[in-house]
């Protein structure tokens, strides 16, 4: 009697159960699902945060480096605070297929600036010009006078100039520079192979860059010449270093464009006889600073450089060639002429000669034209 008494009550527990589980079950269900919706809304919020404009600020110069990736970029623009999240941003650029188009260059981006403004600035490539330095070296300049006029200009300091000329240094791709040989007669070892130009650069340009733009000119120069130049020096049998060292001899003792190649080619005539170059702006060299006149002690100074005392060509270039002059080098104009003579009338060109009593009567005729 009492068993059969108690099924009811059983059964009544067991009937309140089932609704009491499902209204946990509910409640973990609303539960975890408000913990997606306010994590999925945080989440959102965190990136729409983090793809907000910063705070405005003044104008900002950035800098994106040639071959920079869009990843680097990102992070430039961060540091600089002009986005807030690289990482986020990264994101942005993967899903809007950007920052494959981002140009090199200085650019002037402000704190503040939206997003895709950015993004549309360096996909234009829409630079500011850097600030520049320009300078002009002569044509028949040396390295001594290059180095002299650079730092009267305040762009380089001498000692670190001339340090970085003597130095074995490779300077990168430029190929001119790996033919000079390794002599310990060279009076400097970049002499000839600074191309005179007029150059500019960016403002902060070291020593370093200024003699690698400088070097780097030569050879853009060379490319110019006409097609199998270089086979034109292995049927002189000269090198390039020699080729530039006759350059350097006709750059400094020309004036007058047409006689270029006349001189060069008597300077050929007189190495092939076996004759003493006797070149006074080879003495100049020699002497560091260049003299208004020579007298005849200056053509007895001790130096491989004197062509008054060496057989030859000197040990390397006397200054910085013109490209005309490394022209008439390589294309001489034959003739049976072995001296020459400054006319002393004023026009800077010279009385030629095939012999030397011929060349005497030219020196005398000179004279007698100096005003």
């Amino acid at each position: 009697m009492d068993k059969l008494s108690q099924q009811p009550e059983q059964q009544d527990r067991y009937s309140e159960s089932g609704p009491k589980r499902s209204r946990i079950t509910l409640w973990v269900i609303l539960s975890l699902l408000g913990i997606i919706i306010i994590g999925a809304g945080s989440a959102a919020f965190y990136v729409w945060s983090s793809l907000k404009p910063t705070a405005a600020g003044e104008v900002q110069k950035i800098d994106i480096p040639k071959g920079s990736s869009a990843n680097e970029v990102a992070d430039l623009l961060e540091q600089q605070g002009l986005i807030k999240n690289s990482f986020i941003f990264k994101y942005y650029l993967k899903l809007n297929d950007q920052g494959t188009r981002f140009q090199a260059g200085i650019y002037e981006l402000s704190p503040g600036m939206d997003k895709d403004a950015i993004i549309a600035k360096l996909n234009a490539g829409d630079t500011v010009a850097a600030e520049t330095i320009r300078f002009t070296i002569p044509e028949g300049f040396t390295v001594l006078q290059m180095a002299d006029k650079l730092a009267a200009e305040n762009l380089i300091n001498k000692e670190t100039f001339i340090s970085l000329v003597a130095s074995q240094t490779n300077w990168g791709d430029v190929e001119a520079v790996r033919s000079i040989p390794e002599s310990d007669k060279l009076h400097q070892r970049l002499e000839g192979y600074l191309f005179p130009e007029t150059y500019e650069m960016k403002k902060e340009s070291t020593e370093e860059d200024i003699i690698k733009r400088m070097a780097s000119e030569l050879d853009r120069k060379l490319a110019s010449l006409p097609e199998g130049w270089m086979d034109v020096l292995d049927e002189r049998k000269i090198s390039f270093h020699e080729l530039l060292t006759i350059a350097s001899l006709v750059e400094r003792e020309v004036v007058v464009d047409e006689e270029r190649a006349l001189v060069a080619g008597i300077i050929y005539n007189r190495l092939a006889d076996g004759m003493m170059l006797q070149i006074d702006a080879t003495v100049q060299y020699s002497l560091d600073k260049p003299k208004e006149r020579l007298y005849e002690k200056d053509l007895l100074v001790e130096s491989p450089y004197n062509t008054y005392k060496v057989d030859g060509l000197p040990p390397g270039p006397i200054a910085s060639p013109s490209f005309d002059s490394i022209e008439a080098a390589l294309y001489p104009e034959k003739s049976d002429y072995l001296f020459y003579v400054t006319k002393k009338d004023g026009s800077q060109s010279h009385l030629f000669a095939k012999t030397y009593k011929e060349h005497l009567r030219n020196i005398e005729k000179s004279n007698q034209t100096a005003g």
